[in-house]
């Protein structure tokens, strides 16, 4: 039996092992930080509490239940040993024929120690939960404060990143000030929560085409978001944010959507990592200056497909369609065959949506952009048929319904575990 150990498991990952799951004589263990797998694109409505956390994730072991060639292991990557074909887990090691690193990114905060400190970021499950409770719990804060001017630092959000996350984020947080928060919080009743929208570049949703651009820009200035772009934040420290043209916003709420990085592992040769602390691969994924490991989805940067020499965009389509193509690779590979299918993205367009019955979508084919409820409508649907089980897809259409037809969500709780002494 080969031994293949796949490192992370989101959609990179999992669809690479989900590609394999009947190939014979190959035994495949996926490791991941998390027992379970999870819908990023959704982590915004879980950070403002319109679905629950198990509304988009789903267990590794119960998703794999009934692949006999498939194990999970529970671990964080520490290092590899590529001369022993050997990984070191943070709990242990495993032994590999052939190892692919699907590990995505981690949010960037540019060297900014207070920004890693003190603002709210948002890639992980445990992220978008600590962003519900600690907006629900300033806003409580604030309704205990009787001086107006002071409540301001509690009932002001600001978000950092104008790509689709910060783009959504603020749509749905203009949402609820508008149909929920003066019904949940009298005490605000004359008073509105201010929502300030932060990005360096001079538009908004920077890949997608000028007129969902201008159309998001414009959406977004009607729903009452302060939009402020060419400008960057500079530091958070006591409650202000501090902006490159000198503005200075007080707030106890920053959002942190501005970028995302790779992580670099010992054991992978310097010369390959390239910007963003990217791996470079070639056309059939395998990393630079190795002969048995491989890389996927956002942590990889390949040049040679010839639509996209600068390298793809960091997007859930290139990693699906990367974890399906590897696959079909590797079962050559696996058999001392050579590889004959180079990874060629096909850009299905992007999206965003930006509120109800709002959004925006770029067709590459025919290359025209769909803007309102019917761009809205599809956003609904390709997110919901992406959703890893039935399961998810029949609980999230469920909460989507409740909040379009009620304007609310009754998922806004403030729940915290209790923390363990490590």
């Amino acid at each position: 039996m080969k031994k293949l150990v796949i490192i992370g498991g989101g959609f990179a990952g999992v669809n690479l092992a989900r590609a394999l799951r009947k190939t014979p004589d190959v035994d495949i263990t996926l490791v991941d930080k998390n027992n379970y797998n999870f819908f990023p694109p959704l982590l915004y409505q879980v950070a403002t509490g319109f679905l629950e956390p198990s509304n988009i994730s789903y267990p590794f072991r119960k998703l794999f239940t009934h692949q006999k060639n498939i194990r999970f292991r529970m671990g964080t990557l520490e290092r590899i040993d590529a001369n022993n074909n050997r990984v070191i887990l943070s709990n242990g090691e495993l032994d590999y024929d052939y190892l692919v690193l699907a590990t995505g990114t981690v949010s960037n905060d540019f060297g900014m120690a207070s920004i890693r400190k003190n603002a709210l970021h948002m890639k992980t499950i445990d992220d978008a939960i600590e962003i519900r409770n600690t907006m629900l719990q300033r806003i409580e804060e604030a309704t205990l404060i009787p001086d107006p001017e002071a409540r301001n630092p509690y009932k002001t959000i600001v978000i950092a990143g104008g790509g689709p996350t910060g783009v959504e984020i603020a749509g749905m947080l203009a949402e609820m000030r508008k149909n929920v928060f003066h019904k949940d919080y009298p005490e605000f009743k004359g008073t509105a929560i201010r929502i300030c929208l932060i990005d360096a570049a001079p538009v908004l949703l920077t890949p997608m085409s000028q007129k969902a651009q201008h159309y998001t820009r414009e959406t977004l200035t009607k729903m009452g978001v302060e939009v402020m772009l060419n400008v960057q934040v500079k530091d958070y420290n006591n409650d202000k944010v501090m902006l490159s043209d000198g503005t200075v916003i007080e707030t106890k709420i920053l959002v942190w959507a501005a970028g995302v990085t790779s992580s670099i592992f010992n054991g992978i040769p310097e010369s390959s990592i390239d910007r963003g602390r990217r791996m470079r691969v070639n056309p059939f994924q395998l990393v630079d200056g190795t002969t048995n490991i491989f890389a996927i989805g956002d942590t990889c940067l390949m040049l040679s497909d010839p639509k996209f020499p600068n390298g793809h965009p960091q997007v859930a389509q290139v990693a699906l369609q990367q974890g399906k193509n590897l696959a079909h690779n590797l079962k050559a590979f696996f058999k001392n065959q050579p590889m004959k299918k180079p990874f060629r993205y096909y850009d299905k367009g992007s999206m965003a949506i930006i509120g109800r019955m709002k959004a925006t979508a770029d067709i590459p084919k025919p290359k025209w952009n769909m803007t309102g409820f019917a761009a809205w409508m599809m956003w609904l649907f390709i997110h919901l048929f992406f959703l890893i089980s039935y399961r998810n897809r029949v609980l999230t259409m469920y909460n989507w319904t409740v909040s379009y037809f009620t304007k609310d969500q009754a998922l806004r709780m403030i729940i915290r575990p209790k923390e363990s002494p490590e």
